[in-house]
């Protein structure tokens, strides 16, 4: 449903996109990340039609952007940066010259109006003048306009943006329940919303593509993957600590969060033991050293580990 073919864009002597290629089929969500400045919104407004490429193009459902940009954006949704919207109309009215433009009768007009209104949760709102909404309601409005023709590819920036946590788990259930039939790219910061939502995620960084994967795959990159956390009362942590240090081949570290403590569990990085085996090492102390303790679990990785070291260095990506 969507080529994205060695896009690049300069801006006079500075490259913000630097032949950024990857796809995107129905039933997957794409997750764009990459720090502030990275190039994911620059590759967004090129994607679809909105920004001139240097070189490179994107195939929409088989349509050139650069060629036919028309032909490509009838069959795309989009939710630029910041959700622009002519202030002085009412959702209502900004929904139904969306419609119009996009060549719906009256009937089906109001059909695909009430179903992005439901999804979006707009009723209380739709004869209040934009500019006088949340931002958080503006972000919803943006929303519906993105999706109010039932387009088979939906590209979103920063789609929760502004949002409650209420509003966004709404929209990630609704983006969810749309990708079981859509191409779906989203570019966000927000880590929890990959693991939420995406079945790929892509990191960005100096207009350039890190790293690819899915985002277990790439939360397993993580030092603390396959690391062992266990939970006990901060009462008892300097015991626990303790019994922690009986143990051949590992290392922890700790936090405390209040009444409790966390330890995290890893292998020395001389030990050859598997995570399975330091998993059953560890549960066997707490079999005998119970006290205090609340939880133990199996840690699968932590995303912004990742992000972070892939992004914070110019040679971070060497390190690939």
């Amino acid at each position: 449903m969507i080529d994205v073919l060695n896009l690049t864009k300069d801006f006079d002597d500075f490259r913000a996109v630097d032949a950024v290629s990857f796809s995107v089929s129905r039933g997957q969500v794409l997750g764009f990340l990459g720090p502030n400045g990275a190039g994911k919104s620059t590759s967004m407004k090129m994607i679809t039609g909105y920004l001139r490429p240097t070189s490179g193009t994107a195939h929409i459902g088989g349509i050139d952007i650069c060629h036919d940009p028309l032909a490509a954006q009838k069959l795309m949704g989009y939710l630029p940066e910041g959700a622009p919207a002519w202030p002085d109309m009412t959702p209502r009215q900004f929904l139904e010259f969306i419609t119009r433009i996009r060549g719906m009768d009256k009937a089906a007009s109001r059909q695909a109006m009430g179903q992005a209104v439901e999804t979006t949760e707009l009723h209380g709102v739709l004869d209040q003048p934009i500019d006088t909404l949340s931002k958080g309601f503006r972000r919803r409005v943006g929303l519906a306009q993105a999706i109010v023709h039932d387009p088979d590819i939906l590209i979103m920036d920063e789609p929760t943006d502004g949002l409650d946590p209420n509003q966004k788990h709404q929209v990630r259930a609704a983006i969810k329940e749309m990708a079981r039939a859509k191409a779906i790219i989203i570019s966000t910061h927000i880590l929890e919303e990959v693991d939420a939502i995406c079945t790929r995620a892509m990191i960005i960084d100096r207009g350039r593509v890190i790293v690819e994967g899915t985002p277990s795959a790439l939360a397993a990159r993580s030092a603390y993957h396959g690391a062992v956390v266990v939970t006990v009362a901060s009462a008892v942590a300097g015991a626990f600590g303790t019994h922690l240090e009986t143990l051949s081949g590992v290392r922890a570290e700790s936090e405390i969060r209040g009444e409790e403590t966390i330890f995290h569990v890893l292998n020395d990085p001389t030990s050859a033991d598997t995570p399975t085996a330091l998993f059953a090492k560890v549960q066997a102390l707490v079999e005998q050293k119970s006290d205090g303790v609340i939880g133990l679990a199996l840690d699968a990785g932590r995303l912004d580990d990742v992000f972070r070291d892939l992004t914070r260095g110019a040679d971070a990506e060497l390190s690939l």
